[in-house]
């Protein structure tokens, strides 16, 4: 669980390709409706709901209802957190790949 929400962690929704899929389309648009996010997966309007709960439960999706219809929207803000987990074993690999490049270099000075 996360400091964000406790009611699911950002790398559990993010996990499944489908809700990755999800908020980049989200990402693209400024906001959309469910029938629009629907169209773009072949499943039904209950399964990308589904999808869609499980990525508001940690965060990441805001809805609002315009009528009888749910817009949806992304808030990326939860997304900090995968962020900064990358950043550092991004860090962790450059420099290990450093030390291999130096090690290598050394290597063939001899």
């Amino acid at each position: 669980m996360t400091e964000n929400n406790p009611l699911r962690d950002v790398f559990d929704a993010i996990a499944d390709p489908t809700r990755r899929r999800l908020i980049r389309l989200l990402a693209e648009a400024e906001e959309l409706p469910l029938h629009e996010l629907t169209a773009q997966f072949p499943m039904g309007r209950t399964a990308v709901s589904k999808h869609l709960a499980i990525l508001k439960e940690a965060g990441l999706v805001l809805d609002r209802k315009v009528g009888r219809e749910t817009r949806y929207r992304l808030n990326a803000t939860p997304l900090r957190e995968v962020q900064d987990w990358l950043a550092f074993y991004s860090k962790f690999w450059s420099t290990n790949l450093l030390r291999l490049n130096r090690l290598l270099e050394e290597e063939e000075e001899e």
